[in-house]
């Protein structure tokens, strides 16, 4: 994570014994995505977060493959997703490999009937539509539209939400999402050029200790299982912590898009990186200012990286006829480019009112049954145009 944080009570040294009021230890726990060999947290709870009292039947959630191979563009109507009352059942598979997962989500309620752990994939949950709380062992993330929550995995959670009218674009990483190196200096500061600071990024508030005995439920999502296992206390029953991994929001409306007197190439907008992809925000930004600039993207050979885009808000200015919550797919092994006219469109335009979060993964995507059930099959053949700009 960014920086080193804390909240709540914790002792002077670590590994040393920290007791409660009535003279009883607090149960000190390391948490970390990488074993012992970087980033972690300690995490000091109420009772052990060992006491599990019951487990149910696994359940089967493993990505129903459609298409393993193809070449060629495609798009998917993204708010075609049907709300569904429970936050996992909302959950819909998309496009997969074994880096990433990319999921459409449309839920209508809060969980709060159980909480939620993804024991594979660290999670980044961005927020189209909704407001509400993320709550954790570390404590609460307030959200709403345009935020990025990124939930490293092994995170139990329950997310809550202020109504009904829910929209998320969500990527699950076998790796963990990390700022760009390019951004950091050799000790972890983001750098003056990175497109945002650490004052931009949010940390856990509002630490509530709950010291609760029952029958607590996690659903536990690994290798295609999911888990359901009940412990005798309550998952968020810390008293304080520290460290430098932990969940965290950045607003994509506090990234600052670079630009230039030509076309920037996309790696300028990338936000977050992780083990072959990259995660890249195309923010309303003022064009390029060159006399002769033509500010839309120019045609890419498009060999080594499948490009994911995910339709916010805003008109696109390289495409036509885009929706909100389109994703678009632009697979490796064929050029992609602007739509025919918005070249001429475009030059002399000033600025550009767009919004969308781009995923670059350099192993292919497979395409799911669910995301077939979401295709725009016209889309193929949407640059076809004798009198292309």
């Amino acid at each position: 994570m960014p920086y080193y944080y804390t909240l709540g009570k914790i002792p002077h040294k670590r590994h040393t014994q920290f007791r409660k009021p009535d003279g009883g230890l607090y149960s000190e726990e390391l948490f970390s995505t990488e074993g012992f060999s970087n980033d972690s947290a300690l995490l000091y709870h109420v009772y052990p977060p060992t006491q599990i009292i019951k487990t149910s039947a696994p359940v089967n959630v493993a990505p129903q493959i459609a298409e393993e191979k193809m070449l060629s563009h495609r798009s998917f109507e993204g708010f075609n997703v049907q709300p569904a009352s429970d936050y996992l059942e909302s959950r819909v598979l998309v496009l997969v490999n074994k880096d990433v997962h990319i999921v459409l989500a449309a839920p209508q309620h809060s969980l709060t009937a159980y909480f939620y752990k993804n024991a594979d994939a660290d999670e980044m949950i961005f927020i189209h539509e909704g407001t509400g709380f993320l709550k954790t062992m570390y404590g609460e993330l307030a959200f709403s539209y345009g935020d990025y929550l990124v939930i490293p995995r092994g995170t139990i959670y329950q997310i809550h939400f202020n109504d009904e009218k829910n929209r998320l674009f969500i990527v699950e990483s076998f790796s963990p999402i990390r700022f760009p190196k390019k951004y950091l200096s050799k000790y972890g500061q983001l750098l003056e050029h990175a497109p945002y600071c650490e004052r931009d990024i949010r940390t856990p508030k509002n630490l509530i200790t709950h010291d609760e005995k029952g029958d607590f439920l996690v659903k536990i999502k690994k290798q295609g299982m999911q888990y359901n296992i009940h412990y005798a206390t309550h998952p968020f029953d810390v008293i304080g912590w520290d460290g430098n991994c932990y969940p965290f929001a950045f607003s994509v409306h506090d990234f600052e898009p670079i630009t230039g007197r030509v076309h920037q190439p996309p790696p300028v907008h990338e936000t977050f990186e992780g083990n072959n992809f990259v995660v890249c925000s195309f923010c309303p930004r003022l064009f390029d200012y060159h006399p002769l600039a033509v500010p839309v993207p120019y045609n890419h050979s498009n060999i080594d990286s499948d490009e994911v885009l995910y339709y916010v808000d805003g008109e696109f200015m390289s495409r036509k006829n885009v929706t909100r919550g389109m994703i678009t797919l632009h697979p490796a092994g064929i050029p992609h480019g602007p739509h025919p006219g918005t070249v001429e469109k475009n030059i002399g335009a000033k600025e550009t009112k767009e919004l969308a979060v781009m995923i670059d993964t350099f192993h292919p995507l497979m395409l799911t049954k669910q995301a077939l059930e979401l295709e725009n099959n016209s889309y193929v053949m949407s640059w076809r145009n004798d009198n292309q700009a």
